[in-house]
């Protein structure tokens, strides 16, 4: 049975382990050979010295880097000189007994073990898995599982249930292009990839559920940067019998928490989390996403804030129309309601709040309308004909008659957050399998072109 590195420093010396992994570092010293074992866990020095071998002393020659082995061996502890604190197994190495060879590798394309001889994105992508071999990589996939399985244990104790919702819907629109989904059984009919869960969310509430929670890939087909992916995840929020303050004080301690468990390295600049207006934001810092650190250079400061009272509509001038700023579920003061009958957007404010950090938006949320009544005033003062509204939300309109309690939530941005939590500058870098700035996937070499059978088969043709 497998004996993991970081199991070995609670062993004592004398003791027999199987360690597998990878090699990380191999050298020879005249007869001897060491191994820099690497595995999930960590690394170990492996000292091989053929006359204590039993098995695998005639194959020392044939060791290279990132060859994967196993090695059955007893735990020494370092001469005192030897000994390296900065190290988890920097006390103690293993004597090996045993040696073989499981897999044999390549010269990888990049080195795995310099950190600092970074090979340029499009190759770091299209070997990902090698790139996520490296220490920094690795302990960036640690720190998402971490993150992730942090937020789950603590909504699991504030009685969430944890719901999935389809990945194959409709097509409606918020605010980016949709990914489509040519249907094969429905010729000229599409399913959409969700932006995001945003209305099956809402009618889990109806559904009478309460406590909803869920960690979520959500799909906009929009223009590449560094903080922006075509596919990203949410831990997506849902509350019933709620109101505003209710949701920022419960992510707000979320958030306290998850920080002193899985980043106690990091300190937060202020607690409770400081609240601007949008208006004060804007006025004060020209930017909804403010910076509030002191020294912007110090990744491990986090300073979070909420920002408030956004504008429930915007004009948007290219297309000559209104829009919802954040989406039109959003609720305001029932006092603005005339204003809307009468077409009066600019003042309104919406019961819409944004988490901010460290000049990043890594959060967001409303209390949602639940009277089919007012979203559809709210639809005719965007433009919309009551053709557009049944065809596009009617779904959600019908699930409002029967009964829908008052309700809310937010959205937190996991990859943005764990951006921040790394000290990268890149959503990518704590992405598994990231596309590149131009959308492409240099690993499966996607998009890609598919046969015509496949189109004809879809009822698809391409235009030349």
């Amino acid at each position: 049975m497998k004996n993991y590195i970081k199991e070995t420093v609670d062993l004592k010396a004398g003791a027999e382990v199987i360690l597998k992994g990878w090699v990380h570092v191999y050298r020879r010293m005249g007869k001897l050979g060491f191994i820099d074992l690497r595995d999930s866990t960590g690394i170990i020095q492996v000292v091989c010295v053929p006359d204590e071998m039993t098995q695998g002393a005639d194959i020392l020659d044939d060791v290279r880097s990132e060859f994967v082995v196993s090695i059955k061996g007893v735990i020494q502890e370092r001469g005192v000189k030897q000994q390296r604190e900065d190290q988890l197994t920097g006390k103690i190495e293993i004597l090996a007994k045993e040696l073989e060879i499981l897999s044999e590798s390549e010269t990888p394309p990049f080195e795995i073990v310099n950190e600092e001889r970074q090979a340029n994105e499009e190759l770091r992508l299209k070997y990902r898995y090698l790139d996520l071999r490296h220490e920094r990589m690795a302990k960036n996939m640690n720190l998402r599982h971490q993150v992730i399985k942090n937020f789950r244990e603590q909504f699991y104790a504030l009685d969430f249930k944890e719901i999935e919702t389809p990945y194959l819907s409709k097509s409606t629109p918020e605010g980016a292009r949709d990914f489509l989904v040519p249907s094969r059984n429905y010729p000229g009919k599409f399913y959409a990839l969700p932006q995001s869960p945003q209305q099956y969310k809402q009618m889990l509430m109806v559904a009478g559920l309460e406590k909803y929670f869920q960690v979520v890939r959500c799909f906009r087909d929009e223009d590449q940067r560094g903080d922006r992916q075509a596919e990203f995840t949410q831990i997506d929020v849902e509350r019933s019998f709620v109101d505003q303050e209710e949701i920022i004080n419960m992510l707000e301690a979320i958030m306290i928490k998850m920080v002193e468990v899985v980043a106690p390295d990091k300190k937060i600049m202020s607690v409770p989390f400081p609240r601007l207006t949008y208006k004060e934001a804007m006025e004060k810092y020209q930017s909804d996403k403010p910076d509030l650190r002191k020294n912007k250079e110090d990744k491990d400061e986090l300073a979070f804030a909420w920002v408030v009272d956004f504008p429930m509509f915007e004009y948007k001038e290219g297309d000559e129309r209104w829009g919802a700023v954040h989406h039109p579920f959003t609720a305001f003061d029932q006092a603005d309601l005339a204003k809307v009958e009468a077409g009066d957007l600019g003042e309104i404010k919406a019961k819409q709040y944004d988490l901010v950090l460290n000049g990043s938006e890594i959060a967001g949320g409303s209390i949602r309308t639940h009277s089919a009544e007012i979203l559809a005033k709210v639809f005719k003062a965007l433009g919309h004909s009551e053709e557009e509204v049944q065809s596009q939300f009617g779904h959600l309109l019908e699930a409002f008659k029967y009964g829908v309690p008052p309700h809310g939530g937010i959205a937190i941005g996991l990859d943005r957050l764990l951006m921040i939590l790394a000290g990268e500058d890149s959503i990518r870098e704590v992405m598994a399998f990231p596309k590149t700035s131009d959308n492409r996937d240099p690993l499966m070499d996607s998009p890609s072109d598919v046969s015509k059978a496949q189109l004809d088969e879809l009822h698809l043709s391409l235009k030349k």
